[in-house]
């Protein structure tokens, strides 16, 4: 049972992601190029002479990291509280901000001052979240509303860390955050991802918090009745998501080589909630599945990506998106989900009673 309803949820993300790859092996044979080079993967050279991976898969996957691991964070959040912190980008440059304070502060980025750098980020952003989860779990303010304070003056805040100056990051470290580690052709954001998703899956694993995020989300009386403190559980969540935004926002001054407080992780937020919706997971709180908020940040960004080979311009995309992410959340909307159900069953009802009838005959 619990296989069927993992696939359930997933089913409508991989159907997109079904649809996309389609698409794209259509217009790539009809199109203009008449092939398939959407999905070649090439060996090339990169600025400092190393070999990489490079085209359109390495891109989506590379581009979508920081996505994907907010959408984790953001992916707890939206279990545990039933709504969604739409702060994550403007508390992503306070990171960033934070990250480049300390990491830059001597003449050089060291292997110290970037680990010191990476620690004060995340305490930095745990704290400015558990603001946020102070006012979602402990006055009852809607997710959405509680995070707006740090919607509107989070980049100012972040403009008020580090000031007007956005200084060149020079490093071997920051390049191979931002890029490739030296003779690695693969984008590091990618393993990044990896140890993000190993890292929860250990939390889940050696914990009761997937159990009691689920719970609270579902019924926060009954949870409180069964020994569980939602308020608790609302902050560990919003502690779980300022790491992930301070993850990615590392990984987005390392690939900028400086800090711009204006454009770190811009309109993340948004993405992260739709990868969230897209994923199967019920925006309204409770069950979720963290595999298909993951898959719902790369479905994001390859159909930006599909859309970018199309020679769509950049106010385009947007429009499009909005207009495939509108179908793909009515589709796999509770309504929708409920009349397909209603439909698979008697099909199978059908299918039985005609089964019953040869079987008498």
């Amino acid at each position: 049972m619990r296989k069927n309803g993992a696939l359930g949820q997933l089913l409508i993300p991989l159907i997109a992601l079904g649809i996309l790859i389609l698409f794209n092996v259509i217009y790539g044979l009809l199109g203009p190029k008449h092939d398939l080079s959407f999905f070649n993967i090439e060996l090339a050279t990169n600025s400092s002479g190393g070999k990489v991976l490079s085209g359109n898969l390495i891109t989506i996957i590379d581009n979508a990291s920081m996505l994907a691991i907010i959408a984790m964070g953001m992916t707890l959040v939206t279990a545990a509280c039933g709504g969604q912190d739409i702060s994550v980008g403007a508390v992503g440059a306070i990171a960033g901000a934070f990250f480049v304070k300390v990491a830059n502060a001597g003449d050089s980025i060291t292997t110290g001052s970037f680990i010191l750098g990476v620690l004060v980020c995340i305490l930095g952003t745990i704290a400015f979240m558990m603001f946020n989860g102070t006012l979602v779990s402990v006055f009852k303010i809607q997710p959405m509303i509680a995070t707006l304070i740090l919607f509107s003056c989070g980049r100012s805040i972040a403009y008020w860390i580090n000031g007007s100056a956005a200084p060149q990051l020079k490093s071997p470290i920051i390049d191979a955050i931002g890029t490739t580690i030296p003779g690695v052709p693969i984008p590091t954001s990618i393993f990044i991802v990896i140890l993000m998703v190993v890292v929860l899956l250990l939390i889940f694993r050696f914990t009761n918090l997937r159990l009691y995020t689920q719970s609270v989300g579902i019924n926060q009386g009954a949870s409180r009745l069964n020994g569980i403190n939602p308020t608790v559980i609302k902050l560990l969540s919003f502690v779980l998501l300022g790491v992930c935004v301070a993850v990615a926002a590392v990984i987005g001054v390392s690939r900028m080589h400086q800090l711009n407080h204006k454009t770190l992780l811009n309109e993340i937020e948004m993405d992260a909630i739709l990868a969230v919706a897209i994923g199967g997971n019920n925006l309204g709180g409770g069950k979720f599945r963290l595999a298909g908020s993951i898959l719902g940040a790369y479905i994001i960004q390859m159909l930006s990506t599909t859309l970018y080979s199309m020679g769509v311009q950049p106010d385009g995309v947007k429009f499009y998106k909005a207009i495939v992410i509108i179908i793909l959340v009515v589709v796999g909307s509770p309504v929708i989900k409920s009349r397909i159900t209603t439909l698979v069953n008697r099909i199978r009802s059908g299918k039985a009673m005609a089964a019953a009838g040869r079987g008498v005959e």
